[in-house]
């Protein structure tokens, strides 16, 4: 694919994200996907998705930053939800947040073969202590 292709697929494999449509998620990801070098393939990549989306029922896939090339895609994606429970080992317990999360995405072929995020766990952390002093 050539990157402006990349980028419509990328923005194509958000909004499939955003409006769980599981049924389609293996039209974006390998079969053998990886995770943060976790081999999780298509159905534990999915089972991954669907325990966020549970714990973050009002969670959505917000690009801030998008840069593709033709095998490879940086993105920061925003968040601005209410986790319920433990997050990322914190007592978010239903508090509103914002915080972000890098992601690079590896393609072979015209599919999402890796995955390697990171999220902002600093900025969830000062919101709380923040909520704790007010």
């Amino acid at each position: 694919m050539q990157a402006k292709e990349v980028e419509h697929f990328y923005l194509a494999y958000i909004a499939c994200l955003n409006a769980q449509d599981w049924s389609r998620l293996a039209d974006f990801v390998e079969a053998d996907v990886h995770h943060n070098n976790r081999p999780l393939g298509v159905a534990g990549y999915r089972v991954m998705l669907q325990n966020d989306f549970a714990s973050i029922p009002d969670l959505h896939y917000e690009i801030e930053l998008l840069v593709a090339n033709t095998n490879c895609v940086g993105s920061r994606l925003r968040f601005d939800c209410s986790p319920q429970g433990e997050f990322l080992g914190l007592p978010v317990n239903g508090r509103r947040v914002v915080f972000s999360e890098n992601v690079f995405y590896e393609l072979r072929g015209d599919k999402i073969a890796r995955v390697w995020s990171v999220i902002d766990k600093s900025a969830i952390e000062a919101q709380l202590l923040d909520a704790r002093s007010e």
